[in-house]
C-alpha cells in the first residue's frame, strides 16, 4: 500500500514538473532548411568567387572570367538554377544603373549590377517583402585599385555565399510573403549597389518589412586579441531612428522607447528565432546601427525608414580585411579562403534562413496596437486588431523591465486584448502574431490608447 501511494507521488510530481517545463516548438520545415545548410556547398560558393580574381566594382565587366562582371552574372546563373526547383516561384535578373564619376571612388562612369533573386509569395493579397543580402564586391589596401588579386572569400564572399545558400533552400518551399535574395555591387564605393536598390524600393512602394544585411560571417578569430570562437553572431541595430527622427522624438522621450525602434525589435527577433534553431549559436545585440564609425548596406534602408539590421562574425581578424595579399614578418595578409571557418559560417547561414521563413511563414504583425491610459492602474490593459495578411490562431503579449535587452515574458491569447497585473510604469510591452504553426510576426510597441 505505502509503496503504490509512493509511485502515485512520483508520477504526479512528474507530471507536474514536465507541465512547468518551456517548451522550444521548432517548425518541422525550418527545422529541415537548417539541416539542408552544407559546409561543402558554402566552400564551393566561395571557391567561385574567389576565382574571379578581383571583384572590385570598378573592374572589369567584359570578361567572362574575370572582375565583377563574370562574378555577378555567375550569380545570376546559380539563382536561376535554383529557380528550375522552384515551379516558377523564383525569378532572378541583373538589376543595373550607372554611376557617373564622383571625385570620391568611382573614378569613371561605372555599370554597377545587383544580383537579385526574388522568390514571390503564395498569397496574392500578402504584399510583405523580406530582404537579404551580402556584397559581391572585394578590395585590397587602395579601394581605387581595380586590378590586383582581391579574393574577398570572407568580405564579401561569405555574406554571398549565406544568400546563395539560403536561395537554394528556400526556393524549394512556399511562402506566404515574397523573399528577395541580393547580392550587391558597389559597397566599398560607398553602399552604392545598396542605396539604389533601397532608393528604388522607396520610390516604388516596396512593403519591406525587414532586411537582413549579411557582411562577414565566416571567419572565428580576430587580429590582435588572438580570440578564436565560432559559438557567438553580433547583429547591429540602430536605436533612434534614422528615418523621420524629428516627427517622432518627442514620444521616444516622453514614453521611453530610445531601446525599441523597429530595427532594434527585428535584432532581438533574429536572437530569439537563430537560437532557436541553430545550436552552439548565441546572437549578440550590439546597440549602434554599426561598427564604430562604420556602415553597411542595411544603413541605406534604415535611411529610407525600413526596419533593417546587420549581422556579422563576432571577431573581426583586419589582417585579412581590406589589404593587399603580401607576407611581412611572417604574417600572411590579405582576405583568403584559408582563413575562414566553414562550420561558422553554415550556422550563421542558418540563422538568416531561420528568421527569413518564419517572418515568411507567419501572419503580419496586429494593427492598431494600443495601450489603455484611460485611468491610473496597477494592471495593463492592451488591444488591438487582427492582422491584414494570414490568419491569426493567437498572439503572444511580450513584457520585460526598462532595463531588459531581450523579451522576458510573453503572454498568448486568442482574443485581441489584453489585462495583465503588470504596471506600464514598470514595464514595456509589444504584441505579436502567431500564425496556425506557431510562426511569430515581429513584434509591436503599443500606442496611446483611451
Amino acid at each position: 500500500m505505502r509503496k503504490t501511494l509512493f509511485v502515485l507521488l512520483v508520477s504526479s510530481f512528474a507530471a507536474v514538473s514536465l507541465q512547468a517545463q518551456t517548451i522550444i516548438n521548432r517548425d518541422a520545415d525550418i527545422e529541415k532548411m537548417v539541416k539542408s545548410v552544407h559546409q561543402d556547398s558554402l566552400k564551393s560558393y566561395i571557391s567561385k568567387m574567389v576565382a574571379f580574381g578581383t571583384r572590385s566594382t570598378l573592374s572589369d565587366i567584359k570578361s567572362k572570367t574575370k572582375g565583377i562582371g563574370a562574378a555577378r552574372n555567375w550569380v545570376v546563373g546559380k539563382f536561376n538554377q535554383f529557380a528550375k526547383q522552384s515551379n516558377g516561384r523564383l525569378i532572378a535578373y541583373l538589376d543595373t544603373t550607372t554611376f557617373k564619376p564622383d571625385g570620391k571612388r568611382v573614378d569613371q562612369s561605372t555599370l554597377l549590377g545587383n544580383a537579385v533573386a526574388v522568390l514571390k509569395g503564395s498569397d496574392t493579397n500578402d504584399k510583405r517583402v523580406y530582404v537579404v543580402s551580402g556584397h559581391l564586391d572585394s578590395r585590397v589596401t587602395d579601394v581605387m585599385n581595380r586590378t590586383s588579386d582581391a579574393p574577398g572569400a570572407n568580405d564579401d564572399g561569405s555574406g554571398v555565399a549565406g544568400v546563395i545558400e539560403a536561395a537554394r533552400i528556400m526556393s524549394q518551399y512556399q511562402f506566404s510573403a515574397t523573399i528577395i535574395f541580393v547580392a550587391v555591387s558597389g559597397e566599398e564605393q560607398s553602399l552604392l549597389g545598396s542605396g539604389f536598390m533601397a532608393d528604388k524600393a522607396k520610390k516604388e512602394g516596396w512593403n519591406v518589412d525587414a532586411m537582413l544585411n549579411n557582411d562577414m560571417i565566416g571567419s572565428n578569430n580576430s587580429s590582435e586579441t588572438q580570440i578564436i570562437d565560432n559559438t557567438r553572431l553580433r547583429v547591429f541595430s540602430e536605436g533612434l531612428p534614422a528615418y523621420e527622427l524629428d516627427k517622432n522624438a518627442k514620444a521616444i522621450r516622453q514614453f521611453g522607447l530610445e531601446n525599441d525602434g523597429k530595427s532594434r525589435q527585428l535584432a532581438r527577433y533574429v536572437k530569439e528565432t537563430g537560437e532557436r534553431y541553430v545550436d552552439q549559436l548565441e546572437v549578440k545585440l550590439i546597440y549602434r546601427n554599426d561598427r564604430f564609425l562604420r556602415g553597411g548596406d542595411h544603413t541605406p534602408f534604415v535611411e529610407n525608414g525600413f526596419t533593417a539590421v546587420r549581422i556579422t562574425e563576432m571577431n573581426e581578424n583586419f589582417e585579412h580585411q581590406h589589404q593587399d595579399l603580401r607576407t611581412e614578418k611572417g604574417v600572411r595578409y590579405g582576405d583568403l579562403q584559408e582563413f575562414m571557418d566553414f562550420e561558422y559560417l553554415r550556422k550563421n547561414t542558418a540563422v538568416n534562413i531561420a528568421v527569413l521563413a518564419n517572418l515568411a511563414k507567419a501572419p503580419s504583425a496586429p494593427s492598431e496596437v494600443k495601450i489603455d491610459v484611460k485611468n491610473l492602474s496597477n494592471s495593463s490593459y492592451l488591444y488591438w486588431k487582427a492582422p491584414a495578411n494570414g490568419t491569426a490562431k493567437g498572439y503572444y503579449v511580450l513584457m520585460r523591465e526598462t532595463s531588459s535587452p531581450v523579451w522576458e515574458k510573453k503572454f498568448y491569447t486568442t482574443a485581441t486584448e489584453l489585462k495583465i497585473p503588470y504596471s506600464k510604469d514598470n514595464y514595456l510591452f509589444a504584441v505579436q502574431s502567431v500564425g496556425n504553426g506557431g510562426n511569430e510576426s515581429l513584434p509591436v510597441v503599443p500606442g496611446i490608447g483611451r
